[in-house]
């Protein structure tokens, strides 16, 4: 049974989200390590932390101005595989000087990565003519288990960081590598922006018949204004979603499991679990998510996630022991698993000449809720305690209800249109 040309894109895709959530958690569940290694402060330690999504930021505003011109998918077979040396590395380093770099590079990559995936999924989507993003994600969340897996299994067995993490990039980087000819390649083309094909109430428009030499000419020369031309005001509306969504991913990446030991007086072994079902509830969520947004809409889904949500930090707030705490962050992650993946929805409806423009803008939001998250957190949980520290989140799942108008496909698709006169500026 021969695999269509859309198949193919379609592994590559999974593929890049795979790699890019399994060298993550690889990395991030070393972070222990990293800090006993160098003997850094946990002041230090939060510093360097917070200085990786800062640079990630850079990373995709970088992917944006890259794709628009030369297409996502050079980006992200370049990018992809310098992630996984980057993080080697990282693993590798022994003295400062050659940490920091590493980071750096770690964070810049990893926010092209982000940027340049998510593109390639808006544009298959697009293809498919219906929701598809939720399922990249969810393989993304999955690949983060397994590779907090990989971790725990060379920890057992005291391979050196620079192995462990090694042996995960290796495979990375052959991954990317093999199957990042599959990836949809050329530069964006904005003849959706020309001439739209708007189809209610479907939430994905259908993409343009393929148009023929002096109508690509035509779109090729409309496509640089076309990128500056994308608006603000919706991205923003949407951007903040993914940020009060991110926020109370921070928070329970960065502290769940400090607040099950600490607060609700759990051992060290049933401390992480909080962490693992959230990224359960990720991955099952998602899995499902397509067809709901298919059958109900993307606003109905992200609201209702967000009302979800509320439900699982009331219940991780007021948990009188840890498996309550953990019950909620298992409905919270069901809660939040459809926004980020319906951002990217949305960031396609808003740029159907597909310059991946409005992608990197919105990725950039993810990591403002990874700055913010972590550090509120902190500061609430020192001045009062991590019971108010997680309580504080349900202003933010709030944000996400009362904004879940942002992702109407109707709306984005009426603000992607050229209008005479509209001025924009460059990512």
């Amino acid at each position: 049974m021969s695999v269509t040309p859309e198949g193919r894109t379609r592994a590559a895709v999974f593929t890049a989200y795979g790699v890019q959530g399994t060298v993550f958690a690889s990395l991030v569940t070393h972070v222990p390590t990293l800090q006993d290694r160098f003997g850094f402060s946990d002041g230090t330690l939060g510093l360097l932390l917070l200085a990786v999504p800062v640079i990630a930021g850079l990373g995709s505003v970088l992917a944006g101005a890259l794709s628009s011109r030369y297409g996502s998918a050079p980006v992200l077979r370049i990018s992809q595989p310098a992630v996984c040396l980057s993080v080697w590395a990282i693993g590798a380093s022994h003295h400062l000087g050659a940490l920091l770099p590493a980071l750096a590079a770690f964070g810049l990559f990893v926010g092209m990565v982000d940027a340049s995936a998510g593109m390639q999924g808006v544009l298959l989507e697009q293809r498919y003519a219906r929701n598809i993003m939720h399922g990249f994600f969810s393989v993304w969340s999955f690949a983060g288990i397994l590779g907090a897996g990989i971790s725990s299994v060379t920890n057992h067995y005291d391979q050196p960081l620079a192995r462990s993490l090694g042996i995960v990039a290796l495979a990375g980087v052959a991954a990317s590598a093999y199957t990042g000819r599959w990836l949809l390649r050329g530069r964006p083309l904005a003849v959706a922006a020309v001439a739209p094909a708007p189809v209610a109430p479907a939430p994905i428009a259908p993409p343009p018949v393929a148009p023929d030499a002096a109508t690509a000419t035509v779109a090729q020369a409309a496509a640089a204004p076309r990128a500056a031309a994308i608006p603000w005001r919706p991205v923003i509306l949407v951007g903040l979603v993914v940020t009060f969504m991110y926020v109370a991913d921070a928070a329970t990446s960065n502290f769940s499991a400090h607040y099950l030991q600490h607060e609700l007086h759990g051992s060290d072994t049933v401390g992480p679990l909080a962490y693992a079902f959230y990224q359960a509830a990720m991955v099952l969520g998602r899995a499902t998510a397509d067809r709901l947004v298919g059958r109900y809409g993307p606003v109905r889904i992200v609201r209702a996630g967000g009302l979800v949500a509320l439900a699982g930090i009331a219940v991780a707030t007021v948990a009188p022991n840890p498996w309550v705490a953990i019950g909620g962050f298992f409905v919270l992650g069901a809660g939040l698993c459809p926004v980020a993946p319906q951002a990217f929805t949305a960031a396609g409806q808003l740029d159907p000449g597909g310059s991946g423009v409005a992608v990197a803008r919105i990725n950039v939001f993810n990591y403002v809720g990874f700055v913010l998250g972590a550090p509120l957190i902190g500061l609430v949980t020192e001045a009062v305690n991590e019971r108010v520290a997680f309580g504080l989140l349900l202003v933010f799942g709030l944000g996400i209800v009362a904004l879940a108008r942002a992702y109407d496909p109707q709306r984005l698709r009426a603000a992607g249109q050229p209008t005479p006169g509209r001025a924009g500026s460059p990512v």
